[in-house]
């Protein structure tokens, strides 16, 4: 199938997915302001994020790396999701088996209101106890307390995400493929699909069949693969799929609608 940007040709293919998958990366985060927190997004005083997020600066210095986490927190408390977010989190009540897959851990995909999600690197909302594993949402700014303790057992709390040097969640991961390998559909949107294991989701869907559809800024790997590509602003292109998704779903429910009073009809005259 020849790559399309055709919102028009898009839809029927979506009025026929029952299993969709979404992936989101960081592009999505950042039109609701969110910084990368990398390059020089991710300079605080005079280190790097590479730095920091990492078990080895946890150990070694936990109270630096809250510091860090604490500014962070401040910088994104007052971010809200924006129309890709709210878009994604609707289609939960369109398709009959709808999933979000996304790298970002900010939590604004949950603030929208999106429940069937999986977050592979974590949520910066969350702290996990280094003693017993248990993880806790905390959504105060400034924190009280650097480091925090675990209320439970006393224990030193750490940032529930996926540091540098980190291997995912297994059982997370495992998962996201299977719903990869499962669905009809897929989305990459705004992801470079460049950070692995995450960028293998969206080509091991293709290969087992799936239509890829890519929204990004600009063209990632994923552009010789799928078979749409939509570039611009996800927060722009989403609810045009949307709402074009919305008509041409009115409309079929009408020419349903009226085929039954049709059919009713011959019925009766019988």
């Amino acid at each position: 199938m020849k790559s399309s940007s055709s919102i028009e040709d898009l839809i029927p293919h979506l009025l026929q997915a029952k299993k969709v998958v979404v992936l989101t990366g960081a592009g999505v985060s950042a039109e609701s302001g969110i910084p990368t927190f990398r390059g020089r997004d991710g300079l605080w005083k005079k280190y790097r994020a590479e730095e920091l997020a990492t078990p080895y600066a946890f150990i070694s210095n936990p109270r630096l790396v809250w510091e860090w986490y604490d500014w962070r927190r401040q910088l994104i408390a007052d971010k809200q999701p924006n129309p890709a977010h709210l878009t994604l989190a609707k289609w939960e009540n369109i398709f009959p088996s709808f999933w979000l897959i996304t790298q970002n851990i900010d939590g604004l995909h949950q603030q929208a209101g999106s429940r069937r999600l999986l977050e592979l690197h974590g949520n910066i909302w969350k702290m996990r106890c280094v003693d017993e594993g248990t993880v806790f949402e905390n959504r105060t700014t400034p924190l009280p307390e650097i480091p925090p303790h675990c209320p439970d057992c006393g224990g030193l709390l750490r940032p529930h995400v996926v540091w540098f040097g980190e291997s995912l969640d297994s059982s997370l991961l495992s998962e996201a493929f299977r719903l990869s390998h499962e669905c009809e559909v897929m989305f990459s949107i705004g992801t470079s699909a460049i950070v692995q294991p995450a960028a293998s989701l969206p080509v091991a869907a293709a290969e087992n069949g799936a239509l890829l559809i890519e929204i990004n800024a600009e063209p990632t790997p994923l552009a010789s693969v799928a078979q749409f590509n939509f570039y611009g602003r996800a927060g722009e292109i989403l609810p045009q799929i949307h709402q074009a998704l919305l008509q041409a779903l009115e409309k079929n429910s009408s020419a349903s609608l009226g085929k039954n009073r049709t059919t009713k009809a011959r019925k009766t005259e019988k």
